[in-house]
């Protein structure tokens, strides 16, 4: 019975390594523009992990390891925020005494990665507008343009229908056109009609 238990753990650990950790980038990219906190993402990634190894046996062997990692991410990022909004807003009161103490500040400012996140990859204004697209489209444009996912596995990912995937994201590309038109013009694209 061990030793059967052993082959067991060793089958679901050659399947974790093979499988899931390789998508650790990905998770995080989606974790840091669902929390736009560098520690929030790494914990959100981490839990994910955890729940998947916790939960490895109901995986199904030969589907898409990606898109059920990441629907273990949203669901945990979504039960976090609900735990959050019943609790009240707490404040660090150590930080609150670093910023009041220094003399100078103007090297206190909001940290911001999501412009370096994608620095090389697509450009500053790009970034800018995709993180101002409301959670729900930016969620669906990330799923879809960045992370290469079929219509079929964001509804799958984000339990919503199929249609309100192709909505959303049609949306989610219109707001970016929107915001992006002036931005296309000064680097010299023509609008078509």
């Amino acid at each position: 019975m061990a030793e059967e238990a052993d082959i067991i753990k060793r089958t679901n650990d050659e399947l974790f390594e093979r499988e899931f950790l390789p998508q650790v980038e990905a998770l995080y990219n989606f974790a840091f523009h669902l929390t736009y906190n560098e520690e929030d993402a790494n914990d959100l990634v981490q839990d994910t992990f955890l729940k998947a190894y916790r939960f490895i046996n109901s995986y199904e062997r030969g589907t898409n390891a990606k898109a059920w990692l990441f629907k273990i991410l949203k669901n945990g990022f979504i039960n976090e925020y609900r735990r959050q909004t019943r609790l009240p807003k707490e404040v660090d009161y150590e930080e609150f005494l670093t910023y009041q103490e220094t003399d100078d500040g103007s090297d206190v400012g909001e940290l911001d990665l999501r412009d370096d996140l994608f620095k090389g990859l697509i450009g500053d204004e790009v970034t800018k507008a995709v993180n101002e697209l409301p959670v729900d489209f930016r969620t669906v444009l990330l799923l879809c343009d960045v992370e290469g996912f079929t219509y079929e596995e964001i509804a799958k990912i984000i339990d919503i229908p199929i249609g309100t995937v192709r909505s959303r994201l049609h949306r989610a590309r219109n707001l970016m056109k929107e915001k992006l038109r002036d931005y296309a013009k000064q680097m010299g694209y023509k609008e078509n009609r």
